[in-house]
């Protein structure tokens, strides 16, 4: 008797098991989207320098900056410590003080504050600036 009770319960649990499991992966769709996920969907290909926002708390910031070959991201200075990502391509960092730095994939560095630096794409880049 106990069998057949499981037996007859036991596709209606299944049927119950794929809708949760439908409904949770519905909801989590996008974040399985490779697309969706990747910096360079952010930008505007066709700009030569593209910051934009990525993730913003109370205290600190980070920004997706896209820089294509030959774009330049022009002399600025930034109020707090900053960290700069080179998530893919090759850009070259300069700062008034001499330092002349390449970045590639994976490479970071620490740019200090308020030192006018500048940032130029050797190749279409993606990059991360940390604040």
């Amino acid at each position: 008797m106990k069998k057949m009770l499981f037996f007859a319960v036991l596709p209606f649990f299944l049927a119950g098991c794929a809708a949760q499991k439908q409904t949770a992966n519905a909801n989590l769709g996008h974040l399985n989207s490779r697309a969706d996920n990747n910096i360079s969907a952010l930008h505007d290909a066709a700009q030569s320098v593209s910051p934009k926002p990525l993730f913003k708390s109370t205290e600190n910031t980070v920004a997706a900056l896209q820089i294509n070959k030959d774009g330049l991201l022009e002399e600025h200075v930034t109020k707090v410590e900053a960290l700069l990502v080179c998530v893919a391509g090759e850009v070259v960092y300069e700062d008034e003080n001499g330092l002349r730095q390449t970045l590639l994939n994976g490479d970071y560095l620490r740019i200090p504050p308020m030192v006018k630096h500048w940032v130029r794409g050797v190749q279409d880049s993606q990059l991360l600036l940390i604040k």
